[in-house]
């Protein structure tokens, strides 16, 4: 809604397509380590078993049916789980911080923890190196935006959603230094770890650091739950983001993705489709050994660039249309946006870097191959269909940035075109503007 109405429909068009395929991406790669660190945990007991690509996508699709059955089946206890994973992933940090500093045999020093950079083993000078090294961290908080994902089903969203974007990046970045520098402290020979098979060698430095494999699982099994909540999580967010989409007919087949169970009341064919595409993603690794890092780096491009685009838009407009928002950045706000492009402009070249040279097939990043691959299904379907039958945001009329007071909206009556059951739910439809597609998420 930043944007004029002669360029509302296309940018949102746009920002719609890069948010879902950011969260169907983010759902692979998440549900993808999942299978990864489940077979790893064989390795605690048997070192020479090496996972093969028939082996690692089965798990990975295990992992994602199960994942979809509790998004079908227990979607009336995700906010239970919702709150054990805050409650896990705490313990999980505060129990392994302990263990690893209490059982490791020798420890390293804080110049090697705080101090210590070799960037040889992937063969780019180092400042490059830290560059692309940074695609782990930035999409570990990559996600915060999929809370936009959920804007139909919280109360006061204009205001609860910001806090709980922010909060999640804070609540991250803290969590993330606690767990990572006691296992610094404890670090096990680098070139061992590096040489893993499975590509998961969190198992192999807790097995190291307790002394046994059943030590070692203990602590890798708190990994598996944080992963498996943080699973389920993202495919809601993508299921609630494919039906949101699909509502506008964004999606090929729309009319079938955008459907309501009656019964179950969730959107089940977005999470099916959700289901489906992110198994056939998984398909990548039968010819890349690499495709993690192609997951997570599609997922971190799009979501940010989703993200940079109304940004980019508000700046170019003056940031006036934001001077009432319910939730402001105050006088640092246009350094901030400004900022935050630069990043994303920069982010989108680094996270299309392999991690390591020389590159060959296997170890090639497709990232990009990914992208260009939905650009294209994006490009085509807007051609065919978009450009006739999507409006867009629900901005009834243009006017002047310094008019701006509340965003004119238009409120979703249709009670069966939304996964939120009850009348009190259904009343966040927002009370200036509305369905909150992904769309209206991009642009608001």
């Amino acid at each position: 809604m930043l944007s004029t109405k002669k360029w509302a429909p296309l940018a949102s068009w746009v920002t719609g397509w890069l948010t879902l395929v950011g969260n169907w991406t983010v759902t692979t790669s998440i549900n993808f380590s999942g299978g990864q660190l489940i077979l790893s945990a064989i390795t605690l007991w048997k070192e020479d078993f090496v996972p093969n690509a028939y082996q690692t996508v089965l798990m990975f699709w295990m992992v994602m049916l199960v994942c979809m059955l509790v998004n079908i089946f227990g979607s009336k206890y995700l906010d239970f789980i919702n709150k054990m994973c805050i409650y896990w992933t705490s313990a999980s940090v505060i129990i392994v911080m302990i263990t690893v500093l209490v059982m490791a045999p020798t420890k390293r020093s804080g110049a090697f923890v705080f101090g210590y950079f070799d960037a040889s083993a992937s063969g780019w000078p180092s400042g490059w190196s830290f560059f692309v090294g940074l695609l782990q961290a930035a999409y570990t908080l990559t996600g915060y935006g999929m809370v936009a994902a959920m804007c139909e089903e919280v109360q006061h969203p204009e205001r609860e959603v910001p806090k709980a974007m922010v909060l999640s990046v804070v609540a991250a970045g803290v969590t993330g230094v606690v767990f990572l520098v006691p296992i610094l402290f404890v670090l096990p020979d680098v070139q061992m770890l590096l040489s893993v098979p499975s590509g998961q060698p969190i198992g192999l430095l807790f097995k190291t650091v307790t002394g046994s494999a059943a030590g070692g699982f203990g602590l890798l099994f708190l990994m598996l739950g944080v992963l498996f909540f943080a699973g389920v999580g993202a495919l809601t967010a993508a299921s609630r983001c494919t039906y949101a989409f699909a509502r506008d007919g964004a999606i090929p087949g729309s009319r079938l993705w955008s459907r309501v169970d009656k019964r179950l009341d969730v959107p089940l064919w977005g999470i099916i489709l959700s289901t489906v595409v992110d198994c056939l993603l998984g398909l990548i690794y039968f010819g890349s050994t690499a495709a993690f890092n192609s997951f997570t780096g599609v997922a971190t491009i799009c979501l940010s660039t989703s993200y940079g685009i109304p940004i980019l838009i508000s700046l170019l407009r003056g940031r006036k249309l934001l001077k009432h928002s319910s939730f402001s950045l105050g006088r640092f706000g246009f350094a901030i946006n400004l900022l935050t492009v630069c990043w994303i402009c920069l982010a989108v070249v680094i996270f299309c870097m392999p991690v390591a040279i020389p590159v060959t097939a296997p170890s090639m990043n497709y990232a990009s191959v990914v992208f260009a691959a939905f650009a294209s299904i994006s490009i085509a379907w807007y051609f065919i269909r978009g450009r006739k039958a999507f409006s867009g945001p629900p901005v009834e009329a243009d006017v002047s940035p310094e008019d701006i007071g509340v965003v004119a909206g238009k409120t979703v009556t249709d009670s069966e075109s939304s996964p939120v059951s009850s009348n009190e739910e259904k009343s966040v439809h927002m009370k200036h503007g509305a369905g909150n597609t992904p769309n209206d998420m991009g642009t608001q």
